[in-house]
């Protein structure tokens, strides 16, 4: 069945026959149309003796689509928005997003001072499609931009078109068949356990103690620092509830969470072990086990770890993998999470990503198991 499509969004009619379109104008059957409705439902419609008056029906159809209330809103928004700068919508989207954090807010600002507005800034948002994005990333690439900020600012050029998208100055999602930079997981360094042993025990207590709630825990940086003995909410499990934020230096939500959200994460008893070992020895203040030492009533300052993370490194006393940072050990705890068949679904939970999404594309080679072990593993089941 030959169909003949109008132009965008007129819909389209034919001839549910047997005969090619150069007979449709000799042969006997009447002629059909079909079109979406204003709510987006397909609709067919028969009856028309000539092409001529299915042409007028879809015509009609058309003009009233486009003279109802909500057609005429979207006409003005894309008028409004589609000619605007893409600096100056990204300023009105910027007071939409309340929800971020003063540290988020801080990044957010980098990536669109260094990498969108250079790239975008002038540009009409009405003349974004998948060919300029694809081609902002090459650019990147280019340029030899790291892939773990190619991959953040695509987001944020992502989220940002997508609101757009909404408004409806697109007809098409302009992110369509764009494939988006890939963060080479295999990137991140990660100790073995004999090397993770050696280096954990390289520093002073609250080295120690930090790099056991990031490798056995899964905690951020800035969740260790703020490590409260009163958040072991069972002998098992331990409630991340809050980070020091290293921008505004005090306790704020975790990453991607609201004030008053927590997560509960594993609790290995080696990891409590060294929680109790430090409080006992060291003492808390309102529960709280690491403080700033120039004044115990302020929170524990990142510095003061990559400082001594950089006095081990010089020293040369461990065996450090070439290319390990301090955050390997919360890699650590990915890796040994997916060695033992957890699942990636909970790991992406303890960990706190916003969606096993970003679980999966970071640590997905870590997973146990391939085509040809699933090869065997289903032979199994079929042998007889």
């Amino acid at each position: 069945m030959a169909t003949t499509t109008l132009i965008r969004g007129m819909g389209t009619f034919f001839k549910d026959c047997e005969h090619p379109m150069s007979r449709w104008s000799k042969c006997p059957h009447e002629y059909k149309i079909r079109y979406r409705n204003g709510a987006g439902r397909q609709i067919e419609e028969s009856g028309f003796t000539t092409q001529d008056k299915a042409k007028d029906r879809l015509v009609e159809v058309y003009q009233a689509k486009k003279n109802t209330p909500q057609s005429q809103r979207k006409a003005e928004r894309i008028q409004k928005y589609g000619s605007m700068r893409f600096g100056d919508y990204v300023a009105q989207w910027k007071r939409s997003q309340r929800h971020l954090t003063p540290g988020s807010v801080r990044h957010l600002d980098s990536l669109l001072d260094n990498h969108l507005y250079p790239a975008f800034q002038s540009r009409r948002m009405a003349t974004f499609d998948h060919k300029v994005v694809d081609a902002f990333i090459q650019t990147m690439e280019r340029n030899g931009v790291g892939l773990g900020t190619q991959s953040n600012a695509f987001d944020k050029l992502k989220a940002i078109l997508l609101d757009a998208h909404r408004l409806g100055i697109y007809d098409e999602n302009p992110l369509d068949g764009v494939k988006p930079p890939q963060y080479d997981a295999k990137r991140a360094v990660i100790p073995s356990r004999e090397q993770l042993r050696e280096i954990r025990m390289a520093g002073n207590d609250t080295f120690l103690l930090i790099a056991d709630l990031m490798s056995g825990c899964g905690l951020r940086n800035g969740e260790a620092y703020a490590v409260n003995i009163n958040n072991i909410v069972a002998d098992d499990v331990y409630r991340i509830t809050e980070q020091v934020n290293q921008t505004t230096r005090t306790y704020g939500p975790m990453k991607h969470r609201k004030a008053d959200d927590y997560r509960d994460v594993p609790l290995p008893a080696h990891v409590r072990a060294s929680i109790e070992q430090y409080a006992a020895k060291w003492g808390t203040v309102d529960g709280y086990l690491l403080r700033n030492p120039n004044d115990i009533i302020k929170p524990y300052r990142g510095y003061l770890l990559e400082k001594q993370w950089q006095r081990i490194k010089k020293a040369g006393a461990v065996d450090i993998p070439e290319g390990m940072t301090i955050y390997s050990f919360r890699h650590f705890f990915a890796s040994n999470c997916l060695g033992h068949n957890i699942p990636i679904t909970d790991v992406a939970e303890w960990m706190g990503h916003r969606s096993v999404d970003i679980t999966f594309k970071t640590y997905r080679h870590l997973m146990p198991g391939s085509i040809s072990r699933a090869a065997q593993v289903l032979n199994l089941g079929l042998a007889v």
